[in-house]
């Protein structure tokens, strides 16, 4: 089963929890429709979409409205450190959610009580939590941005906010670099993805593929496009592929998906996602 934890914004949701399914342009969690714009909901239609390709189960989402209180990543958190051993989840995929950096140790120290440890994927502030907090070897996969890397790069800082000013103002050039030091630093996960204008895949420190082609400017103005590709990595590596494979498979996707809607700055990121259907088919 492949997990999805993070919070939308929406005051006052509380938990929603259940199955996800993907129609088009809507997400459904159980029986409640929750936007299908960016951030978490866009990774969950994404995994949605492969997991119907490769003939697995459909994702598991566990969602906290949060619209910056905090409430709602507390409720989540406090959820997963008290059901995720008896969830039998063999991927967590963890995303939007308030960076605690001692409520995601215990999130941890729950995953460490399963019977059988998930695979552990993070991205946006779980990945920032996870890297202030000392955590990010107990990671399997992170999904960075070329921005989120230099945070990861960057040994003092415990927030993207907070980065060293020449880091801030690293381009892709200085990528090399930055895998190296936050590989130094142990403050990657083991396979690292990262989404940019050219996307890397980073295995141990080493980079072991790139791809930028097609070359698409319109996806990077376009919210949830790098959401996507961390749901559909998820869903790949739920259905058996190595993290390797899913990462290629994943990236490839993402961008075939995007040629083939014809994207623009206007495109919406469902129009992306009900793409994917075709490309995965013809792939």
């Amino acid at each position: 089963m492949l997990l999805i934890c993070g919070t939308i914004p929406q005051a006052d949701a509380g938990l929603i929890l259940g199955e996800a399914r993907f129609d088009r342009s809507k997400l459904l969690v159980a029986n409640t429709e929750v936007q299908c714009t960016q951030g978490t909901a866009a990774l969950a239609s994404a995994a949605c979409v492969v997991a119907k390709h490769c003939g697995s189960f459909a994702p598991h989402a566990v969602f906290a409205g949060d619209t910056g209180s905090g409430k709602g990543s507390r409720l989540l958190y406090d959820y997963l450190i008290k059901n995720l051993p008896k969830l039998n989840a063999d991927v967590v995929l963890l995303h939007y959610i308030l960076p605690v950096m001692g409520l995601m140790k215990q999130v941890c120290a729950a995953a460490e009580k399963c019977a059988k440890k998930p695979v552990m994927m993070a991205d946006a502030s779980s990945m920032y939590a996870a890297k202030a907090a000392g955590l990010a070897g107990q990671f399997d996969i992170f999904t960075p941005d070329l921005s989120e890397m230099e945070f990861l790069a960057d040994p003092d800082a415990i927030h993207p906010a907070y980065i060293s000013r020449h880091l801030f103002r690293a381009e892709i050039a200085h990528v090399d670099d930055l895998i190296a030091a936050a590989f130094r630093q142990k403050s990657m996960a083991k396979s690292v993805i990262i989404k940019g204008a050219t996307d890397f895949v980073v295995q141990e420190g080493k980079v072991k593929f790139t791809l930028s082609q097609p070359d698409l400017p319109a996806l990077e103005a376009i919210g949830g496009t790098g959401d996507t590709i961390s749901g559909m990595v998820g869903a790949f590596v739920n259905a058996g592929f190595t993290h390797f494979d899913a990462a290629v498979a994943a990236l490839q996707a993402n961008r075939k998906a995007g040629q083939y809607a014809q994207a623009t700055p206007a495109t919406k990121i469902s129009e992306i996602i009900a793409a994917m259907p075709h490309v995965l088919n013809h792939n």
